[in-house]
């Protein structure tokens, strides 16, 4: 499903954001990345998603090279940032119809399937309420929706857990547990919490200053 092979990332001339990175995975893993801040987490994570380009080696999705991926017809890939990307000024609602417009979802299945979603993520409080003034548990719940109206190859999750409560972490690990976690899509997690990787990963990955330090199967 995805390789790195060689993989180096520079910022400056003295500090490598990535160094040597050789890494699998497959669908039907979740691969947890457990390091510090600064350890390379979430460059990695950005190379998948075609946000930054590796300095030396070779990245493939789906065997193909990352820099020839389309990411419209080669790969179905869903990514929650940190800090995830809405209309601010627009409702809860209006952000979860815009994902399935522009895939130009039939009108009776679009209403059907935000209702739906409105329901299975208890969004129905916040529905109507402008994205910029929901708390950040309350955006990821928003992020996670608009992941579940699609089928996804790979999942993508930057550090998003780090300012939630144990209560609200615990109900975000449920939620991509039962959408995302199965035998045909690969799940990739950046965190700087031990107990969060633990709890979900098949596979943990310890990065620090861009290195990984040990790589083992979570059982």
């Amino acid at each position: 499903m995805i390789s790195f092979v060689n993989v180096f990332v520079k910022y400056t001339k003295e500090f490598y954001a990535l160094s040597n990175i050789n890494l699998k995975a497959e669908k039907g893993e979740v691969v947890a990345l457990l390091g510090p801040k600064d350890s390379g987490k979430t460059c990695l994570l950005r190379l998948l998603a075609g946000l930054e380009k590796q300095d030396k080696g070779e990245i493939y999705i789906k065997d193909i090279p990352v820099e020839k991926v389309d990411y419209q017809t080669d790969i179905s890939m869903g990514y929650i940032p940190y800090q995830a990307n809405f209309f601010d000024k627009k409702t809860v609602y209006d952000n979860l119809k815009y994902v399935l417009d522009i895939r130009k979802t039939d009108k009776a299945i679009l209403e059907d399937t935000i209702n739906k979603a409105i329901i299975d993520f208890r969004l129905e409080s916040i529905a109507d309420e402008k994205v910029y003034r929901l708390s950040l548990f309350q955006k990821y719940l928003v992020s996670i929706a608009r992941l579940s109206f699609r089928k996804l190859d790979i999942v993508l999750i930057d550090n998003i857990f780090e300012e939630l409560s144990a209560q609200e972490s615990k109900e975000l690990l449920k939620l991509f547990k039962k959408y995302f976690v199965n035998k045909n899509t690969l799940v990739l997690v950046a965190t700087s919490d031990e107990k969060i990787a633990n709890s979900i990963a098949t596979k943990i990955v310890n990065l620090e200053y861009g290195v990984i330090t040990k790589e083992f199967e979570n059982k």
